[in-house]
């Protein structure tokens, strides 16, 4: 008696499966993920340059972001996987780097790396959000068509504004607004932007058009 044998599994299948818009969806995350690796850098060797290599990394992966979505409704070619590979990235991108990133030119103080966490946590339930209430906001044209809270990747704004504090040397102890103690607790003022940039992500009552 015989029987069919078993597909054989081709080796990287998931890759092969992939869609061109993944690709740059895996750029995204890339381009942070060396984004952190510079900031780490900067904390190590103390280097501006580093700082530089950071912002313009995730600059570029706020380019890769808005390509994988234009390439995907070029070529028709939406997926859930495409959708999480996006929101993985995006954590990474805009999340986690811009974190790392504030903490390397000298947001190290307790309460500012709490800030730092909350930032990130809020960028976290903003994209899971988004994941789960896509279907209900598309409504009967099919397509999302506003953000319910400021999309993830303004974070790219604060980042700008740390490369610019660092090309004027005005990092580390030299940051604006300086050092104020809480509870005996150092804070950098400045790092209450993240604390607005991430609040912004969970808002329920912002609603921005979808382009």
């Amino acid at each position: 008696m015989s029987s069919q044998a078993a597909p054989r599994k081709r080796h990287f299948s998931m890759i092969r499966d992939f869609h061109l818009a993944d690709f740059f969806t895996l750029a995204n995350g890339g381009s942070g993920t060396a984004a952190i690796f510079f900031a780490m850098d900067h904390v190590r060797a103390g280097s501006i340059g580093k700082v530089y290599a950071a912002g313009a990394l995730i600059v570029a992966a706020l380019f890769f972001d808005v390509m994988d979505g234009r390439v995907a409704r070029w070529r028709h070619e939406a997926s859930v996987m495409g959708r999480e590979l996006d929101s993985l990235a995006d954590v990474i991108s805009f999340g986690v780097a811009p974190a790392c990133l504030g903490f390397a030119v000298g947001l190290t103080g307790l309460l500012d790396c709490l800030v730092l966490l909350y930032f990130v946590c809020c960028g976290i339930s903003r994209l899971a959000r988004y994941n789960i209430t896509a279907e209900k906001m598309a409504g009967d044209a099919g397509k999302v068509t506003y953000f319910e809270g400021t999309p993830i990747p303004t974070s790219t704004l604060i980042v700008l504004a740390l490369v610019i504090l660092a090309a004027r040397h005005a990092v580390d102890s030299t940051l604006p607004g300086g050092i104020v103690s809480i509870a005996g607790w150092d804070l950098h003022p400045l790092v209450l932007v993240y604390a607005l940039s991430g609040s912004l992500m969970i808002s329920k009552t912002i609603k921005i058009p979808k382009p």
